[in-house]
């Protein structure tokens, strides 16, 4: 059984091993696949199993790899595989979907706190020399905020919406959660409708998947329902929201400040409009990737690739 990754250095940098996967075929991994369809054919070649994080496979690599029997996305996104196009040809594609919830939920909080004390810029402050040089035992380069008894909005109240939830609430925070398709009662939270999660948080952090129906939710006309100086957490998916509109926002104080972890093209576009904007911080899509995660996430692989050898599939997304 041929086995080929066609992008594991993100998975595994050189922190973590394969062997687990090598044990269950004849395995070459790439570092890297940002190739032609032709040159991925060619890669792929006669492998019956390809595991893939970002490289996209699309109905014409199907129709020229006709022993292709499945597809284990490492991630829990799969908006990389035809998923149609998979099915149709007989090809399983699987899914890693919950190795990351206490890290994503974790760098959410992370993000938030970074907003409220912009720790990074003021320890880059002192190394400059601006506190060995400061007529003031102390200066804040911002207006520094406590969260207890403020309101944050979680729209997308799954495992990692919660897990959000449980951590801002032991910070004294009220949580407000609206999710169209998960609103069963639930100790941390309040569930409420979309607009009044709007107008009454304090903070709005996104952990809901991008559908048509999600693409661009933060946009001018939901900008314009929230709070004057609301503040924007996104580590989920970047097209949830209107990067123009944000951008716009934040210049003007309507949003007073916005972190960031993913946008709406990766790597980001160097004419991206958050990029000046006033008051943000963007991350490189990296709260998914502490080591911990990253092994849960390997060892799940390894178990979706020998459930389908043993003909009993698990977190197939495409049944």
């Amino acid at each position: 059984m041929k086995i080929v990754v066609l992008d594991g250095y993100t998975e595994n940098p050189g922190d973590l091993s394969w062997d687990k996967l090598g044990n269950l075929g004849d395995l070459t991994v790439y570092d890297r696949s940002k190739l032609s369809e032709k040159e991925i054919v060619e890669r792929i070649g006669e492998a019956e199993i390809v595991l893939t994080n970002k490289t996209p496979l699309t109905k014409t690599i199907f129709d020229a790899i006709p022993n292709l029997k499945y597809i284990g996305v490492l991630a829990t996104g799969y908006n990389v595989v035809d998923i149609q196009a998979a099915k149709e040809a007989g090809i399983l594609v699987t899914n890693i979907p919950t190795y990351g919830t206490d890290t994503v939920a974790q760098y959410a909080i992370a993000l938030l706190l970074e907003l409220c004390h912009h720790i990074g810029e003021h320890s880059d402050s002192v190394k400059r020399g601006e506190w060995t040089n400061n007529q003031d035992w102390c200066y804040w380069l911002h207006p520094l905020t406590e969260l207890s008894g403020k309101k944050l909005g979680i729209i997308g109240f799954g495992r990692i919406g919660q897990k959000v939830g449980e951590i801002a609430q032991a910070l004294g925070m009220e949580i407000l959660a609206y999710d169209k398709h998960a609103n069963v009662p639930n100790a941390q939270a309040t569930f409420v409708e979309l607009d009044e999660l709007l107008s009454e948080s304090d903070v709005i952090s996104l952990h809901c998947p991008l559908f048509p129906e999600t693409e661009g939710m933060i946009n001018k006309e939901s900008i314009a329902k929230m709070k004057d100086g609301v503040m924007l957490i996104n580590n989920s998916r970047g097209p949830l929201i209107n990067e123009a509109d944000v951008a716009e926002a934040l210049n003007s104080g309507k949003i007073r400040g916005a972190a960031l972890d993913v946008v709406s093209t990766e790597p980001i576009n160097s004419d991206n409009p958050l990029l000046k904007a006033k008051n943000i911080i963007i991350t490189p899509h990296i709260a998914w990737a502490t080591k911990e995660a990253r092994e849960r996430l390997m060892n799940i692989a390894v178990e979706n690739v020998a459930k389908f050898l043993a003909s009993t599939p698990v977190n197939v997304v495409n049944q």
